[in-house]
């Protein structure tokens, strides 16, 4: 299993970005994905998950301002971010699951098994 995360960048709050995560050796559409950030000095934090089905969930502090996609046949993840905020400032990471379905919270965390190198987000004031 292979992910490659991209479309990290600095970008002035308020703005914009796309990240994307192209998988190889395995199914974005068969299984749950997430993306995870860590910022300096912080825990890694579960962003937005999708699964097999479409389902969607997301942590509070990016609710309405992030939405979590998926193009099943180019095999990659998405993840668009918008009215950025320093706070959003982080590595972020893509995930891959073991199992069709799961979600934000830390009860799913061990079933993300694969992950792919970060992309990096800077958000300034």
């Amino acid at each position: 299993v292979h992910l490659v995360a991209s479309g990290g960048g600095s970008v002035q709050a308020g703005g914009s970005l796309r990240l994307s995560c192209a998988a190889s050796g395995y199914s974005v559409s068969t299984h749950c994905m997430c993306w995870f950030r860590q910022a300096p000095g912080n825990a890694r934090e579960g962003v937005a998950t999708l699964d097999s089905v479409g389902s969607t969930s997301y942590a509070d502090s990016v609710k309405g301002r992030i939405s979590v996609s998926k193009d099943n046949a180019k095999n990659t993840l998405y993840l668009q971010m918008k009215s950025l905020n320093p706070e959003g400032t982080a590595v972020y990471y893509c995930s891959a699951g073991l199992l069709a379905t799961g979600g934000i919270l830390a009860e799913y965390a061990p079933t993300f098994a694969y992950w792919g190198e970060g992309t990096q987000v800077a958000v300034s004031a």
